[in-house]
């Protein structure tokens, strides 16, 4: 399995790709990329990247949870929680290279 991308690692890969860009532009162009985001969430809407995925807000309602040291019941809040769906290109490229890895 391969590490995780740090957003630094992610950067540094595009400036790169593109040396005619600084890494300065880079940073700040893919942290105002990921603000939108956030932002766009964070206000209920649901994002989408063609190719790429989809980002949404799954409701999980509140319920009776317990406390693993304890064992005392816990009431978890109702909260939304971000869900992401692979677009049927990335799924298609990510299972090409897994099983081109075999």
């Amino acid at each position: 399995m391969v590490d995780a991308m740090t957003k630094s690692e992610l950067i540094e890969r595009l400036v790169e790709k593109n040396a005619r860009l600084s890494a300065k532009d880079v940073d700040e162009s893919v942290k105002a990329v990921l603000d939108a985001m956030i932002q766009a969430m964070a206000g209920g809407s649901r994002i989408e990247i063609r190719g790429f995925g989809s980002f949404s807000l799954n409701y999980r309602p509140e319920r009776v949870g317990r406390n693993p040291k304890s064992g005392a019941s816990v009431v978890v809040p109702a909260k939304y929680v971000p869900h992401f769906k692979a677009g049927k290109e990335m799924r298609a490229r990510v299972d090409a290279s897994v099983q081109n890895a075999e």
